[in-house]
């Protein structure tokens, strides 16, 4: 890839050296690049949703020997956009009203569904006594922004209004989200804020991906290497924005990082690795949230590939990122 400045110069920034792997990462990371091969590079986003699917997990995966009871809702969507589906995991014979995960999942904005990456949800809620909201959302490139946040937003006004029905304790819901749903996420509670909407107890951002300009030294230094390089990264957002994508009218419901305003937002959790293209972005948006006068854990994992936590969950360091989250979560819901 050649990469320019503004100005149209080479930029100097692509000679910087990548940062190591942790040992134990670069391990997994060989084998699971030896998996998943081409599927990284989004070149054929059809074919990796069909692949996608046939690892989604059923009714009785999600019901855990009866630990949880699981339905899907479907509940009206942004006016005159489509039904919404939200897949809804309470704990089986536990006392309501209960804490809710209100969970956004990821894939880059054009892979996925509301069942991808929810096993970390049920593990937090396994061991918090919470209720799982998995909502669905329509993906780019075919529905591009802002129909992903709008029903991602809907979803959660959804949740507020069924908390009876579902259980939850509308006053403690915490959002969260992975990669292009932490992005997601992050841009949600920024609309919550703006539009007076449900408020949220917290927000819990794991490698959130807020940033389309894809041009930080992280993003330039890893280029190539790891899960989701600076290429993957352009094509997501070039999905989601077009050909806005990287220019001056990003609206920061689409990109958080664009906003200017990070003041009144939920407390935050925000986590990354050291090696991979969102580190940058990720660092800068959790000092940005400070500066505002806001609340956020930052936590940086010494050599982490992007999702390292979900995609090597018995490494180490993987084990120290999942009680990380868990322990925030614990703190938040205790306060």
């Amino acid at each position: 890839m050649t990469t320019t400045a503004s100005s149209g110069a080479p930029d100097d920034r692509t000679s910087l050296p990548p940062v190591p792997f942790d040992p134990e990462l670069s391990a997994a990371l060989d084998v699971l690049t030896g998996q998943l091969g081409d599927t990284l590079a989004l070149d054929d986003i059809p074919g990796v949703r069909r692949a996608s699917l046939a690892q989604r997990p059923s009714d009785e995966t999600l019901r855990r020997d009866g630990a949880f009871e699981v339905e899907e809702r479907t509940v009206p969507g942004p006016p005159g956009e489509p039904d919404i589906s939200l897949l809804v995991c309470r704990p089986a014979g536990v006392p309501s009203p209960l804490p809710a995960l209100y969970c956004v999942h990821g894939g880059g904005m054009v892979i996925g569904d509301n069942r991808t990456g929810i096993d970390s949800a049920l593990d937090w809620a396994a061991e918090l006594g919470a209720v799982v909201v998995s909502v669905e959302y329509r993906l780019a490139p075919e529905h591009p922004h802002p129909a992903p946040v709008e029903d991602v937003y809907t979803g959660l006004v959804r949740t507020v209004e069924l908390a009876g029905e579902l259980g939850i304790d509308p006053a403690r819901i915490v959002i969260t989200g992975g990669s292009a749903g932490g992005g997601l996420a992050a841009a949600t509670a920024l609309l919550a804020r703006d539009r007076g909407g449900p408020a949220l107890l917290g927000q819990l951002l794991m490698c959130p991906m807020l940033d389309d300009r894809n041009d930080t030294p992280s993003s330039l230094q890893m280029a190539g290497l790891g899960m989701w390089d600076r290429t993957a990264n352009h094509k997501g957002w070039t999905a989601l924005l077009g050909g806005a994508r990287g220019g001056p009218d990003v609206s920061p419901y689409a990109a958080p990082a664009r906003a200017e305003d990070l003041s009144g937002l939920p407390p935050a959790f925000i986590d990354v690795g050291s090696a991979e293209t969102f580190r940058d972005e990720d660092v800068a948006y959790a000092a940005r949230l400070w500066q505002a006068g806001g609340r956020a854990e930052l936590h940086v994992w010494p050599g982490g590939f992007h999702g390292f936590d979900v995609m090597a969950p018995q490494s180490a360091i993987a084990r120290d990122a999942r009680a990380a989250q868990l322990n925030w979560l614990r703190r938040l819901l205790a306060s």
